[in-house]
């Protein structure tokens, strides 16, 4: 028997429920006429009469009634995967992968994610630690975070921080074996914890300005991270001086287990930027990350 087209089976299914070929032909919005044919070919094809007419009446017989049973439950469910499919197309749903440094992580993607990965259970996102300059086009990345005057000018650039500050810390204990340095040529002559970043192909050397002065000092020490976690750990422990973002040492400024110096040779610098390609087309989850990360300051 040839294949039977499912949209016969449709208008059979309404013309048996509706039990008027006038009702079923409004509601598949096709004639009268048509539907009656579609009727027609299905059961020419089928073998057997589905319907009994009457100039009054439809009504199914015995194999239309056994086909209703039959196909009408299994079209319904068909019919609420193919919405639940198409409701997926708009639901944020994915991996996401970026590229960030432990600090921007801390500071602002984490508390983002915090709030909105329970919200959005079909949300992954794959955070890469890298304090490099990563092509995230060729890595495969869908964006990266870096310091607003680090982000490339053909990228889509959005703010989603305040402005920054570094600071200069070290345990009392240091400070008060070694003395306080009082401008910023004073380090050399201090132990300093240092930070080395690929894209620099060395060590960071720490920056400074003060009236429209500024300066780029390179410190020596025991010890190089090249993350600032661990670095605020050694300047905890006292192993010497560190150059760190202002927020994440705050917390140790004000219970004294850190002093701060140099404070007014460290002016705000532009804040942490999500950056992607500007011929991107942002997916749900995407988008929705990158409404969750913007600064509304």
């Amino acid at each position: 028997m040839p294949r039977t087209d499912l949209n016969d089976i449709v208008a059979f299914l309404a013309v048996a429920r509706e039990r008027s070929f006038t009702r079923a032909a409004a509601q598949l919005g096709v004639s009268q006429s048509a539907l009656s044919q579609t009727i027609r070919g299905l059961e020419a094809r089928l073998g057997l009469r589905l319907l009994t007419r009457t100039t009054r009446s439809v009504s199914p017989t015995e194999a239309g009634e056994r086909l209703l049973q039959a196909a009408g439950p299994r079209l319904e469910e068909i019919d609420v995967e193919l919405t639940a499919l198409s409701a997926l197309r708009d639901k944020p749903s994915g991996t996401i992968r970026i590229t960030a440094h432990d600090h921007a992580v801390r500071a602002v993607l984490w508390p983002a994610l915090e709030r909105l990965l329970p919200d959005n259970p079909n949300i992954k996102v794959e955070v890469v630690i890298d304090y490099g300059l990563t092509n995230i086009v060729a890595e495969r990345f869908d964006a990266g975070i870096r310091t607003g005057e680090m982000v490339a000018n053909d990228m889509v650039a959005v703010r989603i921080g305040p402005d920054l500050r570094s600071a200069v810390v070290g345990a009392p204990a240091y400070l008060a074996k070694w003395g306080r340095p009082e401008t910023p040529q004073d380090l050399t002559s201090h132990a300093c914890i240092n930070l080395r970043l690929p894209t620099l192909g060395g060590l960071y050397a720490w920056e400074f300005e003060k009236g429209g002065r500024a300066l780029r000092i390179r410190v020596e020490g025991q010890l190089t991270f090249n993350a600032t976690a661990p670095m605020l750990d050694a300047a905890l422990a006292g192993f010497g001086l560190a150059y760190l973002p202002e927020d994440s040492v705050q917390a140790h400024l004000a219970n004294g287990q850190l002093v701060r110096v140099l404070a007014d040779w460290c002016p705000p610098y532009p804040g942490y930027h999500l950056y992607y390609p500007s011929r991107r087309q942002p997916t749900p989850a995407f988008a929705l990350l990158v409404d969750a990360l913007r600064h509304r300051g």
